[in-house]
This record gives C-alpha cells, structure tokens and sequence, in this order.
C-alpha cells in the first residue's frame, strides 16, 4: 500500500502541547480521516438504498423471497 502526506495546520499552542504530552498525531490524524470516510460511505449507500426500496416497493415481500431462493438456487 502506499502512503501519501497529508499536512495541516494547526495552532503553536496545540502543537506544544502534543510535544508536551508525546502525542503523536499521525495516528489520531489517520483515525479521524478514515472515522469521516466511512460516515461518507454509509451516508451514500444508505442514500442507495433508499433508491432501490423506491424501485422496489411494488415487489411483495413473498416475491421478493421468491426471488432470492431462485437465484440461492441457480448458483
């Protein structure tokens, strides 16, 4: 996997105070970044779903699972 740098600035106080504790914010930095990325990620697959249970809705429940064994079973 590579890797890329990603830099922000922050105020000299918080960053005397990271030195201060030995607070590395590399780590914190990646967490809080791949924390936001899957909120993205749920927000728009839920956003997708919804779609699909708009296009769906006419399908009875009885159908549906009609469905789902006959494509369990063709596999």
């Amino acid at each position: 996997m590579g890797y890329v740098t990603v830099s922000a600035k922050i105020p000299r106080k918080l960053k005397e105070l990271l030195d201060a504790y030995g607070i590395k914010p590399g780590p914190i930095i990646r967490r809080a970044l791949e924390e936001e990325v899957r909120k993205h990620i749920l927000a728009e697959a839920e956003k997708k779903a919804m779609k699909l249970k708009d296009k769906l809705k006419h399908i009875s429940d009885e159908e549906m699972a009609n469905l789902i064994r006959e494509d369990r079973e063709g596999r």
